[in-house]
């Protein structure tokens, strides 16, 4: 989601606090620790409407912990519960098997492959898409 630009992260951060209109991010802290971030930003697949795309990262201590999938289901409470939008995705590569749990265990549904979707490594690589929508059980 967002750029590994130290720079760009800092005059973000100092523009507006990670709340613009451009992307969104929010601390997760797990045990009273900084154990990473999550963020969100708006798409469009119509017209009409939008959804959010969110991300987390986590600092390696704290994966396989459990604390990325309560984040991931948190931000998505919190995002239902303020924002009218009906759904939430996120993508992963395929070969990332523990992110892909940790979003079914937050609730989202796989819904298909999307193939040579990012570049990352020399090489285009092929994401899993998910969602979660309003009405779906957390």
């Amino acid at each position: 989601m967002a750029g590994t630009d130290v720079g760009e992260v800092r005059r973000h951060f100092e523009t507006n606090g990670y709340l613009g209109e451009d992307r969104r991010r929010l601390m997760v802290v797990a045990d009273g620790e900084p154990a990473g971030t999550v963020s969100w930003i708006a798409r469009r697949h119509a017209r009409v409407g939008q959804c959010w795309s969110i991300g987390i990262a986590l600092v390696p201590e704290w994966r396989g912990r459990g604390v990325g999938w309560r984040a991931q289901r948190a931000l998505c409470d919190y995002l239902f519960a303020h924002t009218p939008v009906m759904r939430i995705e996120a993508a992963t590569r395929v070969d990332n098997i523990a992110e892909q749990r940790a979003l079914e265990r937050a609730g989202f549904a796989r819904e298909g492959v999307l193939r040579a979707a990012r570049f990352s490594h020399g090489e285009w690589r092929d994401l899993v898409l998910y969602s979660r929508l309003r009405h779906d059980p957390a």
